[in-house]
């Protein structure tokens, strides 16, 4: 009961902040362009600061090394993952647009927001370390094929001549994807950078800046349903197959990989795989929306597909619940 109260509580606050940007953009407080400021801002500014910070904070070398079957599990399901939404993208002939946040619904979870307070909900710290392999393959596919997907479905190259546009090489490495590279080159050095006196002014500004990832995030996506109107979350095809991606597939697979690796001699602990599935379990990113802007994507979908994977975790933590205490 307690995991689930904490899951209840984490969205009760998800939904409170997308509300408060969804009633001052009714209100026009918020001017047309404050979404693409935000987006801006997000994109080029917090996240690179927030997943900076975030692994300095998180991750030592000693960790990734003694932990890397969690990093094994993660990435195989990841790229799992991408299989299967690529196939169902082509069966489902899956529109440009949409195609780069169907397949991030996948792949691509809410490890921080959700992820890590229901997993303390469950497991409590001794679990901490499972959960930081996790956080590394969430972000490291997040912000290097999940981001490139989101900017290769742009619909805008096709228009005009029909012919796409030259390919912009600096979309492959995203501000996010740099803070996290830049984040690993300071875990080699021989001295722990959070720790260093005279750094800590930096360190801090970078946490405040950093923190402003998912406020903002949240009111952004409040922003785009006051300008598409409540009408536009629906229940559709795309909609539908992607939510089970995120709640049925995506766990599944890795679940899958855990047992086979179990009969093929590869034990892991019980609670290393329970971290696993979980984390593998939780609602689509909520920076979908914003990459989907960036990418000229469609933001309505993007916005109805997280909204709605986290209002339904609700529904599907109890399940989870369940199923994991037999692994």
């Amino acid at each position: 009961m307690t995991a689930l109260f904490t899951s209840v509580q984490s969205i009760l606050t998800i939904v409170v902040i997308i509300a408060l940007g969804y009633i001052l953009r009714q209100k026009k407080w918020f001017d047309d362009n404050f979404a693409g400021t935000i987006s801006k801002l997000l994109m080029q500014v917090a996240l690179p600061a927030s997943i900076f910070t975030s692994v300095l904070k998180r991750l030592t070398l000693d960790k990734l090394v003694s932990l890397s079957s969690g990093l094994v599990y993660g990435f195989g399901g990841v790229i799992l993952g991408y299989i299967v939404a690529f196939i169902l993208v082509a069966v489902l002939k899956v529109r440009p647009g949409r195609r780069g946040t169907f397949i991030n619904m996948f792949v691509n979870a809410n490890t921080i927001f959700i992820g890590l307070p229901l997993n303390m909900a469950l497991f409590g710290d001794k679990a901490m370390a499972y959960f930081l392999m996790y956080y590394v393959v969430n972000t490291v596919s997040t912000w290097t094929l999940g981001a490139f997907l989101m900017s290769w479905d742009d619909p805008t190259k096709t228009q005009g001549t029909g012919e796409k546009s030259s390919f912009n090489w600096k979309k492959l490495l995203p501000p996010p994807l740099l803070g996290f590279l830049v984040a690993l080159v300071f875990m080699f050095l021989p001295f722990d950078v959070m720790k260093v006196s005279w750094l800590s002014f930096a360190i801090n500004a970078l946490d405040y800046v950093g923190s402003l990832v998912t406020p903002l995030s949240l009111v952004y996506i409040g922003i785009i349903l006051a300008d598409a109107g409540l009408s536009s979350i629906r229940f559709d095809r795309d909609t539908v197959v992607a939510l089970i991606g995120r709640f049925a597939v995506a766990p599944a697979l890795i679940t899958l990989l855990i047992v086979g690796g179990m009969k093929m001699g590869f034990s892991i602990p019980s609670l290393e795989a329970q971290t696993l599935i979980v984390q593998a379990s939780a609602p689509g990113l909520a920076v979908l929306p914003i990459l989907a802007d960036n990418g000229h994507g469609d933001v309505e979908y993007a916005t109805n597909v997280v909204t709605t994977s986290t209002v339904l975790f609700a529904v599907v933590v109890p399940i989870i619940m369940v199923l994991v205490q037999n692994i």
